[in-house]
C-alpha cells in the first residue's frame, strides 16, 4: 500500500494567478465534515470560481466544490456549502479592511495537507486588465519557446 505524503497539494487555483495580481499570501485552516475529508482524500476538489468573504468577524469560503462522498450515507454533505475558515482575529480584520477599502478580492490559491490537516492558501487579489493578461500569455509563450530551443540544442549536441 502506498503511503500518503503529509505535505501534498490537493488542488490549485491556476485561474486566480491568470485573472489577478496576487499578494499577501496566508495559510488558513478550514472547518469540514467527515464526508468532506473523505472526498478531499480522493482529490475531488475544485477551487474554480471560489472566493472568500468576511462577515461578523469571521471568514467564509464560498463556491468551493467538494463532491459528495460516493460511499456516504444520508449524512453526506452538500457539495457547494459555505464553509468557515480558521483565521486569527487580527488577520481577519487586516484582510477585511483591505477588501473593503482598497478594492481587493480575497481568493484561495491552493489546498494542501500539512501534517494530515487540510489547509488553504489564500491571497489578496487585484483584478488584471485584458492587456495585462495578454502580456502574461506572451511571456509564457516566450519562456516555453526558449525551453524547447534549449532542449533541442542539447539533443543536437549529443
Amino acid at each position: 500500500m502506498k503511503k500518503k505524503s503529509f505535505n501534498s497539494v490537493i488542488s490549485t487555483n491556476r485561474r486566480a494567478s491568470f485573472d489577478y495580481f496576487l499578494s499577501d499570501f496566508l495559510e488558513v485552516g478550514i472547518v469540514l465534515k467527515g464526508t468532506e475529508i473523505k472526498a478531499i482524500r480522493q482529490h475531488k476538489v475544485s477551487l474554480k470560481d471560489t472566493f472568500i468573504y468576511f462577515k461578523d468577524g469571521q471568514a467564509f469560503i464560498a463556491g468551493l466544490h467538494i463532491p459528495q462522498y460516493d460511499k456516504g450515507n444520508l449524512f453526506n454533505h452538500e457539495p457547494e456549502r459555505t464553509r468557515t475558515l480558521l483565521m486569527h482575529k487580527r488577520e481577519i480584520r487586516k484582510y477585511a479592511a483591505k477588501v473593503q477599502a482598497e478594492g481587493y478580492t480575497c481568493v484561495p490559491t491552493k489546498m494542501y495537507y500539512v501534517r494530515g490537516r487540510v489547509k488553504i492558501e489564500i491571497a489578496l487579489a487585484k483584478g488584471k486588465k485584458t492587456y495585462d493578461k495578454r502580456e502574461a500569455i506572451k511571456t509564457k509563450d516566450i519562456e516555453r519557446e526558449i525551453r524547447s530551443n534549449l532542449k533541442r540544442s542539447t539533443r543536437d549536441d549529443n
